[in-house]
């Protein structure tokens, strides 16, 4: 318990210092913020989630050979060795894993911390002002600064090791057995062309959830007495604009799921005519339908990243400006 608690404490008791920059303006751009929040360590957690996701790759090739080299050979020793650096891996992967989100969790609070005590001291300095009311600052200081917060410590980390698990799956599944591979993997193009297209369109409802969100909190405060800032009228558009939002991403959510399916389904088919063709092993087929449990996770990761971002970009830019207000 001491070994673990002498590890932990650096993370829980010691916040990253931002060096300040002498000027209260907002970063230029989304990412100035990030390298400003995270500096060099942005680079080494992004190098651990890359190696995490790699050492995830290792269990779909010992899956093929244990199908395929145990079955053949019939030999208890091959299977007990391959059982035993299938444990071996799994543990690493877990204990690399874990070290892996307290260092991300470590720079999102440590970024939080920082871009709180900033705004709260700009607020302090502007409270007298009549356009900034208590609710606005509220919602800014609390979930805005909480998703840029988000972003900055996981979600490029996070970027890096989906790419690396997309990658590596898909030159290990080519390398394999390129046949089937092409065919599967030809169902992930749809997704990167569906994705934008409706992200463009759901950046606007964010943008403008942000917006009811603040007249919310100056409606409830009292520091704003206008039409489009009273309660009810806002809880309303508020209320209108969610599910505008649900109807779009659960539309790109269904589509992507349906494009995820049709590759184990093809694996299964071409995989399973060309085995009784004898052209392929069993194990083959089965490492590819685990290849591509793996792959649709960093995939809808990847394209969650790209909606992050877009959201991240969006809140950024509404927070340099409430700072500029």
């Amino acid at each position: 318990m001491k070994a673990i608690e002498m590890i932990t404490s650096g993370f829980t008791q010691k916040p990253r210092e931002v060096v300040k920059t002498g000027d209260d303006s907002a970063a230029s751009s989304l990412l100035t913020y990030v390298r400003r929040m995270t500096g060099w360590h942005q680079v080494a957690v992004c190098t651990l989630a890359a190696f995490v996701a790699l050492l995830n790759l290792a269990p779909i090739e010992l899956q093929r050979r244990i199908v395929n080299e145990v079955v053949e050979t019939r030999d208890v020793s091959v299977l007990v060795q391959f059982g035993i650096a299938y444990s071996v891996i799994i543990l690493m992967h877990q204990a690399f894993k874990y070290a892996l989100w307290l260092y991300q969790s470590w720079l999102t609070e440590s970024t939080n911390r920082y871009t709180r005590a900033h705004l709260l001291t700009l607020y302090g300095d502007k409270s007298s002002s009549a356009e900034d009311g208590t609710g606005r600052a509220v919602s800014v200081v609390g979930a805005e600064v909480e998703k840029l917060g988000g972003f900055a410590g996981e979600a490029l980390s996070g970027a890096c090791a989906n790419g690396a698990m997309l990658i590596g799956i898909a030159a290990y599944m080519l390398y394999v057995e390129p046949q089937i591979a092409v065919f599967a993997l030809a169902f992930l193009i749809p997704q990167v062309v569906i994705t934008p297209f409706l992200q463009r369109k759901l950046n606007v409802l964010i943008e403008e959830r942000v917006v009811l969100l603040r007249d919310l909190g100056d409606g409830i405060s009292g520091m704003k007495t206008d039409a489009s800032s009273d309660p009810d009228h806002v809880v309303n558009s508020i209320f209108t604009n969610r599910m505008r939002f649900f109807v779009l991403k659960f539309a790109m959510k269904s589509a992507l799921n349906l494009l995820n399916a049709l590759g184990p389904l093809t694996v299964l088919l071409l995989g399973g005519y060309l085995a009784m063709q004898g052209d392929v092993q069993l194990g083959v087929i089965v490492a590819f339908i685990s290849g591509f449990e793996k792959i649709s996770s960093p995939l809808r990761e990847l394209i969650g990243f790209y909606r992050i971002t877009a959201q991240a970009n969006v809140q950024h830019r509404m927070i340099a400006k409430w700072m500029a207000s």
